[in-house]
């Protein structure tokens, strides 16, 4: 096995070579087929070795194996580990010494291998030399031009190559820089020379094709050459003169500043002038001709003017020096090199002029050099491609030798990064890639050996892959990987492949072959392939399963082919003794036994008798019927197999002719049939059962089972058949009476059916009627009550008192419609069995109060007494519907008001019969003293849709429904209302109702509707109604905002989604007043693009029967988005039938508020909701 070992320097190479990545692709694709890799445990140290070259680990070393094909695979692996750490290593040294210490002549040292590692040496340093030698020589010319020789220059031709590309453009632009430098170095030091040393004025500097600063700076030199002939010229004419002792001429040349001083002073003092002519012609040989700056005139002996005219030239002398010296010292700096100085000594005039030229001069030099600099060091010392000098503010040459550089690093730039993009894709497996940038020179020869590598990578990529994907993933074997033109590690690593392949094709087959045979029923075959490791194990394995699947079959044929031929010799058999000793004749010897008895059980399975045996002495066997013993009612018991070995001495002897022995081993099968026992076999036996044997008894026990209980049925079923033949006949005589009662059952069945399927879908025709035409009723009764209401408020005042009355007179109509409504489904509800109980704590003074509270205005409205009286020992509380009794007593009461016009109304209250035992039975007496009923119409009032008298519906209205409803529902409370009246004189209603609701009355259904409103007893009257609630509602809409509800509601957008748009009217203008935003949608389909659309929607209100998609379908589609699955959503709909509001709440409705609206109730539930209070019931 290969051990690793980990190299002295521990460098990581760059990238991983193409020859071990494709090594490590080969590895891993036939790491997961175990079958095909023979040498799978020898090449797992190769594996993890090349992973690591893959990370970048080039420490590993692998020690070399005694196999010779692994030892030649190890040493070829640690030649190209070594061959890299050496090309890493000198990468690293060359980049070092030529990035960070700058030594341009540092190139890779030769590889140790032969072919692409000595090419990719060689173009290593190609490169190198192609970008460092131009580079040297043009740095060479620079910083001659920086010493101020201006004599160099770069040589465009290269080992007699001409220079080409970027390269070429730099030498030239370099070359053309020097020689424009040269002519206005050579020009400006003509102009100096002919001026400063030669004296000879009008001079002018020539330089052909200068453009930008350059230009100007020779405009200036001759600007100043020209001004300074003009006036020295007429200077010298004056001092000609004085020199020549004539005093009267004047310099009349224009001058100014110091200049202009000294023309004044030469025109007053030409007199005096004759005393320092020897002085002044000294300075100025001196600083004209010598160039001797710093030179001072000396005159002695004088005073006053001529003193103060000695000072002055000496003065201007002075100040000359000072500035021509500071010029002077800039200009040799920037010779030099220096771009840091400028010009800092005060001038004015043509001087400071100079002096802005010169500093703006060397501040242009400045920055060019800074960006030239800047781009050589990203590109030759940091690598960092892509770089551009950018100068401001210049043109002319500087221009053109700023874009030279830029054009030469672009150049560079696209042409390194094309490579590295090649060679990036060839490290990451992607040989699809080629350089196809443009190049010339050595680039294209270096781009010509990368593109030639990739393709010969990419053949041998595509033949192994193919190789691979044909062994290992179609099972195809037999595949050579067929790779032209390649030579050396490729060659050898292609012949490998194809070793490996063919190896693996040989085992495979061979492995394949056997398989075949097997499963083709042929266990003869065994593997002889020649393996070794991990597949030999496998053809071991292999051979080994052959040989175990042979001794299998040959065993499991011996136990069918027994089970088969003793089932058979028991088929036609009936005498159970004669099959128990037929089956211990069979078996004993088969199973090597030398003892066996047969028990078998009685017709209880209590008891198991002897019947049978073999191998026994007579005297020892047990007489017939005998009980077995305890190991034998134990194997029964338990439904398995005992077996016993090395049984003690004297448990059980085996006679012969010749003597006795005792057995070794015994086994006692129990013989079942669908887990019930039928009988015992006992077996003794000299040696030990084998596995096959205790096998067959393990199904013996259940086949010979099936045999005998065959057995046992038949003689049952004989026993049986003439009992049946008796009992048929007395049968027959019965079937007959019994044939003609069922006929005329079926006749009374079907009668029966036929009227209960009419009842049902009349039923089912009257609650669907009841459904739709409450919400069509409830629907526009909805907008009318809240629209009704707002008109007859009046908010804005500008309705009569006559249109108020009107509005008034509406909604206590609509009021009326809905309480009929609302008392046929109650009366619906109750005829279908679904009218809800809701019993709770009822102190009885809550129920007196409602009831006072409700009705005594009435009364006073109306000129009549009302009395309420509660008996002594009346309970003070009650557990019932508080809803329900107040119903009923609130039916009773009104029906007490409308028709008594004088006298008074009382309700009594005591304890029903107080001497019985049932003390919890209350009676609630209404009487009055009205029109009474006729003791004959008594019985009918009680009926749905009855009145004592058909004139009293016109006289007094109302439809005959409370009575009957009334009375329904004391039933379901446990009580009852009995009626007594005098026609004229009055009447009295009692209510028996317990003071405890029965449990067996305790309904709770799913069903529900909120409590129905206060009824309206005649359309003039102003005592409460259903209305009422929305008429204290819609006055009370400015309170409402101002309050705590308002503080909610204000400013929260809501959707309302019906299509009734007078509901939506009607809600708008509510809802509206209460400070909220109204979104509207015809239907559901609308209201969930409205959703979608619309932003800050706080809540929906959502009607369930409306056209194209109802609320239903809306609501779940709403939930199915998850934004909107925390958003609440108000069922509000005239859908108020049983099962209603439970089916909109499954659907994702948050609450349910039925029409027409409650709107403090709606308010409310708003509120609950938007404040999270409540929380969705579903």
């Amino acid at each position: 096995m290969w051990q690793f070992g980990h190299s002295q320097s521990g460098r990581l190479m760059p990238s991983i070579p193409p020859v071990v990545k494709k090594a490590a692709m080969v590895a891993q694709l036939e790491a997961p087929y175990p079958q095909g890799a023979p040498y799978q445990a020898d090449l797992r140290p190769l594996l993890v070795a090349l992973q690591g070259l893959r990370d970048g680990n080039f420490r590993h070393r692998l020690d070399i194996p005694a196999d010779p094909f692994l030892a030649e695979l190890a040493a070829t692996y640690n030649q190209v580990i070594d061959r890299h750490e050496h090309l890493a290593g000198e990468l690293t040294r060359v980049r070092s010494e030529v990035a960070r210490r700058g030594r341009l002549d540092e190139r890779l040292s030769p590889s140790p291998g032969t072919g692409s590692w000595a090419v990719n040496v060689a173009a290593v340093n190609s490169v190198i030399d192609a970008l460092v030698i131009p580079v040297a020589k043009a740095t060479r010319v620079l910083n001659a031009v920086a010493e101020g020789d201006l004599s160099q220059r770069v040589d465009l031709h290269e080992d007699n190559r001409p220079l080409r590309g970027g390269l070429r453009l730099m030498a030239k632009a370099v070359n053309r820089m020097v020689d424009q430098l040269a002519l206005f170095s050579g020009e400006v030091t003509r102009v100096a020379r002919e001026v400063g040393t030669e004296g000879r004025l009008g001079g002018r500097a020539r330089v052909q094709g200068m453009s930008g600063s350059w230009r100007d700076v020779t405009e200036a030199v001759n600007a100043m050459a020209g001004r300074l002939t003009a006036q020295v010229r007429d200077i010298a004419v004056v001092t000609t003169a004085v020199a020549r002792g004539d005093l009267t001429r004047q310099v009349t040349v224009e001058a100014t500043g110091e200049l202009l001083e000294l023309k004044l002073t030469v025109n007053t003092m030409v007199g005096q002038l004759s005393a320092f002519a020897d002085e002044v012609t000294r300075v100025a040989r001196e600083v004209g001709t010598e160039g001797r700056l710093g030179g001072q005139a000396q005159v002695r002996g004088v005073s006053g003017v001529w003193k103060d005219l000695t000072d002055n030239v000496n003065f201007m002398a002075s100040n000359l020096t000072e500035q021509v010296r500071d010029i002077a010292q800039v200009a040799t700096a920037v010779a030099q090199g220096d771009l840091s100085r400028k010009i800092s000594v005060d001038v004015k005039g043509e001087i400071l002029q100079l002096k802005d030229t010169v500093n703006t001069m060397v501040g242009q030099l400045s920055a060019f050099a800074d960006e030239v600099t800047r781009v050589a060091r990203e590109v030759g010392t940091e690598g960092r491609l892509g770089g551009q000098a950018q100068v401001r503010g210049v043109s002319g040459v500087w221009k053109d030798l700023t874009d030279n550089v830029n054009f030469m690093a672009s150049n560079l730039t696209s042409q390194v990064r094309n490579i590295a993009q090649v060679a990036t894709a060839v490290a990451n497996g992607d040989l699809s890639k080629k350089i196809d940038v443009d190049a010339r020179g050595e680039i294209l020869v270096l781009k010509t050996t990368i593109n030639t590598m990739v393709d010969t990578l990419s053949s041998f990529s595509s033949e192994v892959t193919r190789v691979a994907r044909e062994v290992g993933s179609e099972g195809r074997l037999g595949g050579q990987a067929e790779v032209e033109g390649v030579y050396g590690t490729w060659e050898r690593l292609t012949k490998n492949v194809n070793e490996l392949a063919g190896n693996l094709t040989t085992q495979v087959r061979a492995i394949a072959e056997v398989a075949s045979a097997v499963a083709q029923g042929d266990l003869s075959r065994a593997i002889s392939v020649e393996a070794k490791g991990e597949v030999n194990e496998l053809k071991n394995n292999v051979n080994l399963m052959v040989a175990t699947l042979r001794e299998t079959t040959r065993a499991k044929d011996w136990l069918e082919s027994n089970l088969a031929r003793i089932a058979g010799l028991m088929q036609g058999h009936r005498d159970l003794v004669e099959v128990a000793d037929l089956i211990l004749r069979e078996l004993t010897p088969l199973v090597s036994a030398q003892y066996g008895a047969f028990y078998l059980a009685d017709t209880d399975d209590r008891e198991l008798a002897f019947i049978a045996g073999y191998g026994a002495a007579h005297d020892a066997l047990p007489d017939p019927g005998t009980p077995g013993p305890g190991l034998i009612r134990q194997a029964a018991l338990e439904h398995e197999r005992i077996l016993l070995e090395d049984v003690p001495p004297g448990y059980i002897k085996v006679h012969t002719g010749l003597g006795e022995a005792a057995p070794a081993s015994v086994v006692v099968l129990p013989i079942l049939f669908e887990d019930k026992v039928l009988g015992v076999i006992e077996l003794a036996s000299f040696s030990r059962f084998s596995d096959v044997h205790l096998a067959f008894f393990d199904q013996f026990g259940v086949t010979i089972g099936v045999a005998i209980n065959t057995i046992i049925a038949n003689a049952r079923t004989e026993s049986l058949l003439s009992e049946s033949q008796r009992l048929a006949q007395q049968l027959q005589g019965r079937s007959d009476e019994l044939q003609r009662q069922q006929a005329e059952l079926r006749r009374s069945n079907a009668a029966l059916e036929e009227k209960a399927h009419l009842l049902a879908t009349s039923s089912r025709y009257k609650s669907e009627f009841l459904a739709n035409m409450s919400h069509e009723l409830r629907t526009p009764l909805n907008s009318l009550l809240i629209l009704a209401r707002l008109l007859a408020d009046n908010p804005e005042g500008n309705l009569s008192a006559q249109e108020v009355e009107f509005a008034t007179t509406i909604h206590n109509a609509g009021s009326d419609l809905l309480q009929l409504i609302n008392d046929i489904l109650d009366l619906s509800k109750i005829e279908a069995g679904r009218m809800d109980v809701r019993p709770e704590k009822l102190p009885l003074s809550k129920l007196l109060d409602y009831v006072d509270a409700t009705f005594r205005p009435l009364t006073v409205d109306r000129g009549l007494t009302f009395e309420i009286e509660v008996s002594p020992g009346t309970p003070r509380e009650l557990y019932n519907d508080e809803r329900r009794l107040q119903q009923i007593l609130r039916n009773l009461l009104s029906n007490a008001v409308k028709f008594t016009s004088s006298g008074e109304v009382r309700l009594r209250v005591s304890v029903h019969d107080p001497a019985s035992a049932e003390h919890d039975v209350l009676a609630f007496a209404v009487s009055d003293t009205g029109i009474g009923i006729a003791e004959d119409k008594l019985p009918a009032i009680f009926g749905a849709f009855q009145q004592a008298d058909g004139t009293t519906s016109r006289k007094y209205g109302g439809t005959g429904l409370g009575l009957s409803i009334s009375s329904e529902i004391a039933r379901l409370l446990g009580g009852e209302i009995h009626a007594s009246s005098t026609l004229g004189k009055g009447s009295t209603f009692t209510l028996y109702v317990p003071a405890r609701c029965p449990a067996s009355m305790v309904t709770v259904e799913p069903e529900w509707r909120p409590e129905p409103p206060r009824e309206s007893f005649h359309p003039n009257a102003e005592w409460p109604v259903e209305g009422d609630d929305l008429w204290q509602s819609a006055s009370r809409l400015s309170e409402l905002r101002e309050g705590p509800l308002g503080a909610v509601l204000e400013g929260r957008r809501v959707l309302i989604v019906d299509d009734d748009i007078r509901n939506v009217y009607a809600l708008t203008h509510v809802l509206g007043r209460l400070g909220m935003e109204i979104v509207y949608a015809e239907n559901g389909r609308e209201g969930i693009e409205a959703l979608e659309r619309e932003e800050d929607i706080s809540l929906v209100l959502m009607d369930v029967m409306m056209p194209e998609m109802d609320g239903y379908e809306t609501l779940a589609a709403v939930r199915e988005m998850p934004r909107f699955a925390d958003l609440p959503i108000i069922a509000l709909t005239a859908k108020a039938m049983p099962g209603d509001r439970e089916k909109t709440i499954s659907c994702g409705a948050s609450d349910y508020v039925p029409k027409p609206v409650d709107l403090d109730h709606l308010l409310e539930v708003m509120r609950g909701w938007l404040a999270g209070e409540r929380k969705c019931e579903g």
